[in-house]
């Protein structure tokens, strides 16, 4: 893994207005993310973690402090700016998948390969597809897709562009346990295989723990960091492999 820093934040503050009064959602948040680095972000609801993970998309402004993505400041940039450096160098997972309707899986995929102009985007789309596991599912609409297949397409679109950054907001929220473990699974395999900063927001600590780098948000300021233990399921497979053994 390069420890060169892909995301810098420094001394990141963000401030609204609620009524007669000036909220606070983010004190000074210091942050350095390294190129190919797993960092997930907890937190109790209103702790800043939604807000914070706008701010590294450039969705939202900062009041005060600079969001740095491979040294370029990017609070600075003008609109258009800002979407070519999301189209180009961000990919995003939400939670509700946020696939469009009407088109078919594959179409969903390609969207984002024609906007950047990538050659060949069908080809593209389609090795896309088979990576997560849907090559003969490219034909279906969203709707007839399982909640589980919606997210693979997310995924499949959020690497599109082979982004340096992606942005998982609760990717696993919506799903049941085990789906959501193969997404988790997904977005991890892909995330090494790419060289990927993978940002986790969650709420759950089985998905945190995944990442090389736990970051506890609590009142808009981060309370502690931590490195992760080695995950529970490889541990598992390790002690497997020990016993099989001769």
């Amino acid at each position: 893994m390069s420890l060169l820093p892909r995301l810098e934040i420094r001394r990141l503050t963000r401030v609204l207005p609620s009524g007669d009064r000036q909220l606070t959602i983010l004190h000074g948040i210091d942050l350095t993310l390294s190129a190919g680095e797993a960092v997930a972000i907890l937190g109790p609801s209103g702790s800043g973690k939604s807000t914070l993970l706008a701010l590294m998309a450039g969705l939202d402004k900062p009041t005060s402090g600079e969001v740095l993505l491979d040294g370029r400041p990017i609070q600075d940039l003008s609109e258009d700016q800002l979407a070519q450096l999301r189209r180009d160098k961000i990919g995003f997972v939400f939670q509700n998948f946020q696939l469009l309707g009407n088109l078919t899986a594959r179409e969903n995929v390609l969207l984002p390969l024609e906007l950047a102009g990538v050659p060949e985007p069908r080809r593209r789309a389609d090795e896309l597809l088979e990576e997560v596991g849907l090559g003969e599912r490219g034909h279906h609409y969203p709707t007839q897709l399982s909640g589980g297949e919606q997210q693979r397409v997310a995924v499949a679109r959020a690497y599109a562009c082979r982004p340096p950054l992606l942005l998982a907001d609760e990717p696993t929220g919506n799903l049941d346990s085990h789906t959501g473990e193969r997404i988790l699974e997904l977005l991890l395999e892909l995330r090494e295989r790419h060289g990927t900063t993978l940002v986790l927001v969650t709420h759950d600590p089985v998905v945190a723990r995944r990442a090389d780098r736990l970051i506890y948000l609590r009142d808009g300021r981060i309370e502690r960091e931590e490195l992760s233990a080695a995950p529970p399921v490889l541990e598992a497979a390790a002690s497997s492999s020990a016993s099989d053994a001769p």
